[in-house]
């Protein structure tokens, strides 16, 4: 399997890397949860910086197609299946598409400190303060979403925006930064005390939990986004094309 980079090619060298990545992960040695090189032999042999390839990395392992261990490296994970949608929408487009007209019942903004998981996936580190926009929202009759979003201080909000116009808008026509691609996972929890009384549901109450993981033109994180959903009032539709 050829594994170099053609330092000469105007593909960026972090999505270079990526595809790279992608066709160790598939070759039989590496296969069954097997560990890749260290990220130190990995940058040296492909002849580029760690934090290059540490974004090749962090869009995998936001995949679920590897882990990552400190102290203990990264491996492949079993395979697992999980449906994909295409055409996804910001919470606003989604409520319009639906004829419902939103309301904002809370609205925090506040710059923060991030936790390793979300220090990783922005590729930077916990004492590099983001921006975290809290949005507890819904319809007239009450609220059946509250949002957590961080954002990587690459993309210049300030927290002076005017967050009630849809995100975005707000990321494009202000900030000149384009949310190309997103990645979501869903699965249903149990309300915690905080969240059920956000939600306006009783503790222990089946709702559901989203994360989404949002990427630019050049493929780079610009948002990591957390929701808890009322379980009656959100549908995951799933749209597939055979090719």
């Amino acid at each position: 399997m050829k594994f170099s980079i053609d330092h000469k090619s105007p593909v960026p060298l972090h999505i270079q890397a990526e595809n790279l990545l992608r066709n160790m992960i598939n070759s039989p040695e590496h296969l069954d949860g097997k560990f890749l090189p260290n990220e130190v032999e990995l940058a040296k042999r492909l002849a580029i910086s760690r934090s290059t390839l540490r974004q090749a990395l962090n869009k995998l392992v936001y995949e679920g197609l590897l882990i990552r261990k400190k102290g203990v490296g990264t491996k492949v994970t079993e395979p697992v299946i999980s449906s994909k949608s295409k055409n996804w929408l910001s919470f606003t487009q989604e409520m319009n598409a639906r004829g419902i007209i939103v309301k904002n019942f809370e609205l925090h903004v506040t710059w923060v400190t991030p936790d390793e998981k979300i220090a990783n996936f922005f590729d930077i580190g916990t004492d590099k303060k983001v921006l975290k926009l809290e949005r507890l929202r819904g319809k007239a009759e009450g609220p059946f979403v509250y949002f957590i979003s961080y954002f990587h201080p690459r993309v210049g909000l300030t927290g002076e925006e005017d967050f009630k116009r849809p995100l975005y808008d707000i990321l494009e026509k202000d900030h000149m930064v384009i949310a190309t691609l997103s990645k979501e996972e869903v699965s249903a929890i149990s309300a915690d005390k905080f969240t059920a009384a956000k939600l306006e549901v009783e503790p222990g109450s089946p709702i559901l939990f989203r994360k989404r993981f949002v990427f630019d033109q050049g493929e780079r994180p610009i948002e990591y986004n957390i929701g808890y959903y009322r379980a009656d009032s959100f549908v995951y539709t799933v749209e597939s094309v055979r090719e």
